[in-house]
């Protein structure tokens, strides 16, 4: 077989050390050069990792034709980038991939029957049929493992190295390439000089039909975002208003509405402002929308971050990247929060103005602004009666609302969140 090392494009691989490893043992477990003793030593701690690997993403069937189909929708590469969302791509670089693609057909070919004997290791066997225990895995969530788990089985089946290569080429363009491409939503964490974009596993599988009420203010969402994800013109977000009334679940409805799209959403805090520029700068190539989400968003009069995120947006002689927009949730609609002693500082500046548009003008940034208010009596009964419906409560409507008024009365006023917190507490009883 041709030699792991001949790859061009698909060179450094993440989980590598097990690839450099399984592929050196599949190419010298019967030479007379090496200590038999020592490559039986290696194919254990190889067989490990790959145990251990299938553990934490909840891999299943044959798991090294599921660890190679990993390496390859994980790689991001010249090709795979090139190939994510738009899809086959013309050129010289095809041949490249072709190249690689069919090292990793005889990879997938590798004869696993040849090593257990060899080696007199059966329970090497396991790898071609492994069952997990069960659990969905830590790092992916279970539909991206199946998709893996699913495209492995087709490229085991794949005739020639055309089909091979299509195959995984029509992923790219379905599902995307790397953590960006298969992963909906990402936090980042600071590290040494910049910023590192890590995925979020598990969000919350919202939908904005799962929000009851508020129809014109999703309705502007939907075509801010609508208009975003299709290369059009479209402005950054702030939606404010009364606590508990949805705003953060319609942020997190649209990424799942809008995923298989190619939108994206990073979400920053306040004390990140600074590595913003770092987080663009990472994502302003790639072939997807990203929305940089900031929950509850708001400033007391000392804090400068505010500053920051000015200048991302519209300052600086680089303009923001056209696939990137910022949307925002906070209950304060100048997100700066203004005293009334304010007033009496403005007194004694010579400058008034300037003061008050510097704190303003944040929310200028802002192209879009959608107000989530606290609903009055008829819509709250509403929504408890919509999310009792869903959540198959079974109580006579008139004790519903009844019991529903004495909750909110005690747990901070009608939302959104409060009815579906006294919902939670009425599951809670069955």
């Amino acid at each position: 077989m041709d030699s792991a090392t001949n790859m061009i494009l698909y060179r450094n691989l993440g989980q590598g050390q097990i690839f450099g490893n399984m592929t050196w043992i599949m190419e010298h477990y019967g030479s007379e050069f090496y200590n038999r003793e020592d490559v039986r030593s290696l194919c254990y701690e190889s067989f490990h990792d790959l145990i251990e690997l299938s553990a934490s993403h909840g891999f299943e069937g044959n798991l090294w034709h599921d660890y190679l189909t990993y390496l390859m929708v994980d790689n991001e590469n010249a090709y795979s980038t090139a190939c994510e969302i738009r899809g086959r791509v013309s050129g010289s670089i095809n041949e490249l991939a072709r190249h690689d693609f069919a090292i990793f057909m005889e990879l997938f070919a590798f004869d696993f029957g040849k090593l257990i004997e060899g080696l007199d290791m059966p329970e090497l066997a396991v790898l071609s049929d492994y069952r997990r225990s069960g659990q969905n895995g830590k790092v992916f969530n279970h539909r991206i493992r199946d998709r893996i788990c699913s495209l492995s089985v087709r490229l085991e089946q794949a005739a020639t190295v055309e089909e091979f290569q299509a195959e995984v080429t029509d992923f790219y363009r379905e599902f995307g390439v790397g953590k960006l491409g298969l992963h909906k939503a990402f936090r980042i964490e600071h590290e040494g000089q910049g910023a590192k974009i890590v995925p979020i596993a598990n969000i919350a599988h919202v939908h904005l039909s799962d929000l009851v009420g508020y129809e014109l203010a999703k309705q502007k969402l939907l075509a801010n975002t609508e208009a975003f994800v299709q290369g059009k013109q479209a402005n950054n977000c702030l939606l404010f208003g009364d606590a508990g009334t949805g705003k953060s679940s319609s942020i997190k409805a649209i990424i799942n509405q809008y995923y298989s799209q190619g939108l994206r959403m990073i979400e920053v805090y306040k004390h990140q402002f600074q590595d913003l520029n770092s987080v663009i700068s990472q994502i302003k190539n790639r072939n997807y929308k990203f929305i940089i989400y900031m929950d509850d968003l708001s400033f007391e009069e000392f804090e400068i971050e505010y500053k920051y995120l000015k200048a991302v947006i519209e300052g600086g002689l680089e303009k923001k990247p056209d696939n990137v927009l910022i949307y925002a949730t906070s209950n304060r609609r100048h997100l700066v929060r203004e005293k009334f002693s304010d007033k009496q500082e403005r007194d004694d500046e010579l400058h008034t103005n300037d003061t008050v548009q510097e704190k303003l003008s944040l929310v200028s940034r802002f192209g879009v602004t959608i107000y989530f208010g606290a609903p009055d009596k008829k819509e709250y009964h509403n929504i408890v009666k919509n999310l009792a419906e869903t959540n198959q409560i079974q109580m006579e409507t008139q004790m519903l609302l009844s019991e529903a008024d004495r909750w909110e009365l005690n747990h901070g006023g009608r939302s959104g969140r409060t009815a579906q917190q006294f919902i939670n507490y009425l599951l809670g009883k069955q």
